[in-house]
């Protein structure tokens, strides 16, 4: 008897029909998230919200909650035991996530809660597929569970923990459960670590699980944890093959490792947008009291369920479908009489080799630089979880701290909301000794290192690691100087489907002229700006000639762009853009600040005066009848739009653009606002979480300012779209329009990056 299989429309791990909502993507012949968003043009609003798993009605209580400044670290409101402290609503300190990120670290390693509370919801990936994770607490004899939906025959899970908060910051997800007068807290920490390659390149995920007593009496406690074998592919028809391993690493820290991985991997292929190959791996941290085992959910669950250590062995029966007698991998902790604190730590993480294909040649993992194996990095990620606690929680206060100095509360949230998913849309890997990253535009087009997302996720490394920047923009910068890129203007992606950067030397692409040579100009500008002088002036002199390819292709048609396609291509081709001219004329002023860099003193006084005359004449084009604003397009009496495309003004302090424009155009969008934004345009209702952001830095002395950082956070914190953070929603709905999990969300950070 198996727990699902015998059903293709059960949801996954058993779940009970009635009880767990049937999660796009789960198996075959069911619609996915993506196929619902991806290029409907419709949104969400319009296709029907309930096609979403998660839509917690909890989502309007939590809106009534402003955010705190300090973190509930281990606070728990109403805990004082009572029967009646159990009604309590749970608090979200200082934000209520659309999907609250768990494990995500990088693109395959991407898995969230789309939900308020993990007691009853699977985790799934960013695409809605179920990534199974269950977890329980017995307490005194009673199964408590925390996390996941299991449907174990003949052990009813009819107890729940009782949820207190949830905290999230920078770089974890912190909920406080209380249990049979037990306390737990469980922490998902994705660790980001800005300018140490080392620990960047690492691909796994902490899950901390804290216990103590909350009433002063001892109980006996045992905690118990399982994941599927769907972390593994997003065909649930895959075979995996799975083994155990012993891990030693620094200090005398051991850990049990439990992996899987598909039996016949599809090297750098896709499966639903997760990776066709690699391992899964899953490990815990040795101490007394711990035992693991590998089989079937049903049998694996019971055995904790009824109160027994785990077996320590394997299910030989192998390889196997993930969906024949859904295998899963257990840990259990039997963490005795507990009166104090303890702690059981596990991690989770999904490793490849290789990583990408750049052009054909096959790159390894940065990490492969600094061990041998994944066994030796899994085993120093686990000595290694004191000193990243304590890592991580001086970067989760240095964003909070600074941020809310930036833009207040509202905007430190958003900046703890959007850091973990900027830095998981990125990898790092080894290209002829040399690091390199590379980006996926995730959800999408799902293309290799895309220009037009890599420029609004900017902001985000130049403020903590500008470094990062410039290992994202070396090989953007090799192909079109050695990879046979054919054309004058700047690539749009280096391959339509990561991980295989194929380029694309036959000039067929989603071509972007006047968009991405300007991002490249003005990344490079920033990234220069914020780096040491020597390394600023090498960079400068190396990529010059390209540099140079591009800004003069700007001079030639940056004041007036033809009919052609920009960064927004889900609004269509537009010509005479005001908001694209923008760019392409601050990206020629930029090139002033490259070619002073790189010591061409001439040419620098030739951009600079090319720039300022540009914009005098921009202005006169892009007013308006009545010069109380900026249009859409020069030949569009009557339009606006959102010129997000400002920021870079602010950002490389060009002040090419007259102040009293920016201020105009602030209290024009004032006057344009919706209750959850400013549209892009007068088109649509939708805008950009990203580039509003852009706007708030760029008019950051404007009021506009704080109303639209105030709009983003209404958006996230109340809408009833429950999805990763996405930057395309629906401003009078409060719905996601499409896109979700993309690494853009870095464009959250621009009024920090203004600080230098």
């Amino acid at each position: 008897m198996t727990s699902r299989n015998d059903n293709t429309d059960l949801p996954a791990n058993g779940s009970n029909v009635a009880d767990s909502p049937a999660r796009p993507g789960a198996s075959a012949g069911r619609l996915s998230r993506r196929g619902l968003l991806q290029w409907t043009g419709v949104g969400l609003g319009a296709a029907g919200t309930g096609l979403l798993p998660g839509l917690a009605p909890s989502a309007q209580a939590a809106a009534s909650q402003p955010p705190q400044e300090t973190s509930t670290q281990t606070a728990v409101p109403g805990f004082s035991g009572s029967r009646s402290a159990g009604l309590v609503a749970p608090s979200f300190d200082p934000i209520r996530p659309p999907a609250v990120p768990l494990a995500v670290r990088s693109p395959y390693l991407s898995t969230w809660l789309d939900a308020d509370l993990p007691a009853g919801h699977w985790p799934v990936f960013w695409t809605g597929h179920t990534t199974a994770m269950t977890g329980v607490i017995r307490v005194d004899g009673t199964n408590f569970l925390f996390l996941g939906a299991p449907n174990v025959p003949d052990h009813p899970l009819s107890r729940g923990v009782l949820q207190r908060s949830l905290t999230l910051t920078a770089t974890r997800s912190e909920f406080v459960f209380a249990a049979g007068g037990v306390q737990l807290t469980l922490t998902f920490l994705s660790p980001v670590e800005p300018g140490d390659l080392r620990r960047q390149s690492m691909p796994l995920s902490y899950v901390i699980a804290d216990v103590r007593s909350f009433d002063g009496k001892a109980h006996d406690v045992s905690l118990y944890f399982d994941i599927s074998g769907e972390w593994a592919s997003g065909d649930v028809g895959t075979k995996i093959r799975w083994s155990q391993q012993q891990l030693s690493g620094a200090g005398g820290t051991t850990a049990t490792s439990l992996s899987f991985t598909p039996d016949s991997p599809g090297v750098l292929k896709e499966n639903g947008d997760m990776a066709a190959w690699g391992t899964v791996v899953w490990s815990a941290t040795n101490r007394p009291g711990l035992s693991w085992q590998i089989g079937s959910d049903t049998s694996v669950r019971a055995t904790a369920l009824a109160g027994h250590a785990l077996a320590d062995s394997a299910d030989t029966r192998q390889p196997r479908p993930i969906n024949d007698s859904w295998p899963v991998f257990a840990f259990r902790f039997d963490l005795g009489s507990v009166q104090g604190s303890t702690r059981a730590l596990l991690s989770i993480g999904h490793v490849r080799e290789p990583a990408v294909s750049y052009l054909g040649e096959q790159l390894p993992p940065l990490w492969k630089s600094y061990w041998s194996s994944w066994q030796d990095m899994a085993a120093f990620f686990h000595s290694d979880a004191t000193a990243a606690q304590k890592r991580t929680a001086a970067l989760d206060h240095k964003v909070r701290t600074e941020a809310t100095a930036a833009g207040g509360a509202k905007y430190a949230a958003l900046c703890a909301l959007s850091l973990r998913q900027a830095y998981a849309g990125t990898e790092l890997v080894s290209r002829n000794g040399k690091p390199w990253a590379f980006l996926k535009e995730i959800s999408s087009d799902g293309n290799v290192s895309t220009i037009d997302v890599t420029y609004p996720a900017m902001p985000v490394f130049l403020y903590l690691d500008p470094q990062y920047l410039g290992l994202i923009l070396e090989p953007l910068f090799d192909y079109a100087e050695n990879g046979g890129w054919p054309k004058k203007f700047a690539e749009h992606d280096l391959g339509s489907s990561y991980p295989d950067a194929s380029g694309h030397n036959d000039g067929n692409e989603e071509d972007m002229p006047v968009e991405e040579s300007a991002n490249m100009v003005l990344m490079t500008a920033a990234y220069l700006a914020r780096s040491s002088s020597a390394t600023a002036a090498a960079f400068a002199s190396a990529h010059y000639t390209i540099l140079k390819q591009w800004a003069d292709y700007l001079v030639d048609n940056a004041l007036d762009p033809g009919y052609q396609n920009q960064t927004d291509d889900f609004t269509g081709f537009i010509a005479h853009s005001a908001n694209l001219a923008l760019k392409g004329i601050l990206a020629i002023g930029a090139m002033a600040q490259i070619a002073t860099v790189a010591g061409r003193s001439s040419d620098s006084t030739h951009y600079g005066s090319t720039a300022r005359d540009y914009v005098g004449q921009w202005v006169d084009k892009a007013q308006d009848t009545d010069k109380d604003h900026l249009k859409l397009a020069y030949d569009q009496p009557g339009t606006w739009s959102l010129k997000y495309n400002g920021y870079p003004d602010s950002l490389l302090g060009l002040n090419l653009v007259p102040r009293e424009v920016a201020r105009k155009e602030g209290d024009w969008y004032l006057s344009q606002a919706n209750q959850f934004g400013i549209p892009l345009d007068p088109r649509h209702s939708y805008t950009k979480g990203d580039w509003e952001m852009w706007t708030a830095a760029w008019l950051r002395d404007h009021p506009v300012c704080e109303l639209l950082i105030s709009a983003l956070y209404q958006f996230a914190h109340t809408s009833p779209s429950r999805a990763p953070f996405t930057d395309w929603y629906d401003t009078a709905a409060n719905t996601q329009n499409g896109f979700q999990a993309r690494p853009v969300v870095g464009g959250v950070f621009a009024l920090l990056s203004l600080r230098r």
